[in-house]
């Protein structure tokens, strides 16, 4: 299984590399993330709905399915037109969807029961699903067309080397269990690895990518890397440790079983999900401290 795992996590790091390369040559930036993030709106919508299922729990599947891809689809209207800025289309397509979350219980209503329930958790998908993919994507457009890049890839660097940090020292030093009802395998020796790894990869990309894309040039202080790396790698901690709780509430182990080894979607994006407004907040501080 370790096998399988390092295997498989070497092709989705050259995935994301090559995705990462075309949207950088692309003529209009974004276009190769646009459908991407779109797909994956869609499985992890259904990946949720599954979960809600073990409990007896029925969203409208339409509904959940096309509100999140359009709040995430949203995004890059601007962007079809040329506007590269950060805008609020997703706001306002999440606003909407919460209407049509309401429409679709107040149609198939016909006695008292489930229907508020109901309601509540597709709002959930919405918040989970849609909104968190729509930071990623405002993340992408947050310096530029073109140096927004750097700001998409940080996120997902600092996020995974704190991954691999966790599992790396977790495996060799772990002794002190952090969340044993959660996540028995995670300890805090762990969690001291991935923040240093986190660090790193912070390090790597704000002092090598970011100069190199941004124009002009832009350089951090050194305590906003150290500071980008703490907090991203605690709230991508974090959002692996929330979607532990998703599952240990619905009775499953993964998100899905399409994926040998790392589970489904949602095992894979739970902790960019969650660290992806954390990363969004110290963008904002870095560029007002350049």
């Amino acid at each position: 299984m370790l096998r399988w795992r390092l295997l498989l996590g070497m092709i989705l790091i050259a995935a994301v590399a090559g995705l990462c390369w075309l949207d950088h040559r692309a003529a209009v930036p974004g276009i190769w993330f646009m459908p991407i993030a779109m797909a994956l709106s869609v499985l992890a919508s259904k990946e949720v709905l599954w979960l809600l299922a073990t409990r007896d729990w029925h969203p409208i599947p339409a509904v959940v399915y096309l509100g999140n891809l359009s709040i995430v689809a949203s995004n890059f209207v601007p962007v079809l037109r040329g506007d590269y800025a950060p805008n609020h289309w997703a706001f306002i397509t999440f606003t909407l969807a919460i209407l049509l979350a309401f429409a679709g219980e107040m149609r198939r209503f016909t006695q008292p029961g489930n229907s508020m329930v109901h309601a509540a958790l597709t709002v959930f998908a919405f918040a989970y699903v849609g909104v968190l993919l729509s930071i990623i994507c405002q993340l992408r457009y947050l310096l530029g067309a073109k140096g927004g890049l750097v700001s998409l890839v940080s996120l997902v660097v600092v996020v995974k080397m704190a991954d691999i940090g966790a599992y790396t020292v977790g495996r060799l030093l772990g002794r002190t269990k952090m969340a044993p009802v959660l996540s028995p395998g995670k300890t805090l020796e762990g969690a001291g690895g991935a923040i240093v790894f986190a660090c790193i990869g912070s390090y790597l990309v704000l002092n090598g990518l970011l100069p190199a894309l941004s124009q002009p040039p832009i350089r951090v202080p050194w305590w906003a890397g150290l500071l980008f790396g703490i907090a991203v790698g605690i709230a991508g901690m974090a959002g692996d440790l929330a979607e532990s709780l998703f599952k240990r509430d619905m009775g499953r182990k993964d998100s899905s079983d399409w994926m040998p080894g790392f589970g489904g979607v949602l095992d894979i994006l739970d902790s960019i999900l969650f660290a992806a407004p954390v990363a969004y907040v110290c963008w904002l501080i870095i560029l007002a401290a350049s």
